[in-house]
């Protein structure tokens, strides 16, 4: 049985000339975000520091807690909840140009690769569909409503039936010229690494509002690009991961 186990490795930084990278290059970074049309519908979301409901949880009882939950309420997730779940795995503490912004979560370079994308099922004051956060404004942007999502969903994760019971699916897409401007060929295994940071935080911070999570690393690609209509190519779902409230006491 083989693996690709040099995609593990960080031999490529090796390999790669980085002084033919379009940012040694001078050319100019491309956005901390995805453009949006100016007519969009957006959505504002609470400030960080306003929100109700979120108690305060000390780190040691939010990592002591934290696992991996496949059973929710039908509680729903609140506008303030789900706010404090975006700030905390892709807010931005300080944007230093149009290219580059620190976050709530590390990335190699500060190029955040990562888009983050809901599948909103069961939240107060959202109507069900796909929505795509935009962390410059802290808003949701209303992408498109879908027949069926829940199933299509289903279909996507390859049957795991229960991201179709949860309130609400964080799925994260990768646009790698984001990292690629700075990293070139080097850039894939990075970008795998951010996930992993974004989804931790996640975990974490459902620990504060009585939900959980479950991390999904397994679906059909092609399916769940077509579904939050995706080219698959420029850009790409990487992780996905169900959210609803939880019934075990806190």
């Amino acid at each position: 049985m083989q693996s690709d186990r040099e995609f593990l490795k960080d031999t490529i930084r090796l390999e790669t000339d980085f002084s033919q990278t379009d940012q040694a290059r001078g050319v100019a970074p491309p956005p901390v975000q995805k453009p949006y049309a100016d007519d969009a519908r957006r959505i504002d979301l609470p400030k960080p520091g306003t929100w109700q409901g979120v108690q305060p949880i000390d780190l040691e009882t939010a990592i002591g807690r934290r696992q991996s939950r496949r059973t929710f309420t039908t509680n729903p997730l609140t506008l303030d909840e789900l706010s404090m779940l975006l700030w905390a795995t892709a807010g931005i503490r300080q944007q230093i140009d149009q290219g580059t912004a620190l976050r709530t979560v590390p990335s190699a370079g500060a190029r955040h690769a990562l888009e983050t994308y809901l599948c909103v099922f069961n939240a107060t004051g959202l109507e069900e569909g796909f929505y795509r956060y935009l962390p410059v404004e802290h808003q949701l942007l209303f992408e498109f409503h879908e027949d069926r999502p829940q199933s299509k969903m289903v279909e996507a994760t390859l049957g795991q039936t229960f991201v179709a019971q949860s309130a609400v699916v964080f799925v994260w897409t990768a646009i790698p010229y984001r990292m690629e401007w700075r990293y070139g060929p080097a850039s894939s295994k990075v970008i795998a690494l951010d996930a992993g940071h974004v989804c931790q935080n996640l975990y974490l911070a459902c620990e504060a509002i009585g939900a959980g999570t479950c991390a999904v690393g397994a679906y059909h690609q092609t399916k769940v690009d077509r579904l939050f209509r995706l080219e698959g190519d420029d850009e790409f779902v990487v992780y996905l991961a169900p959210v609803g409230k939880v019934t075990e006491p806190r």
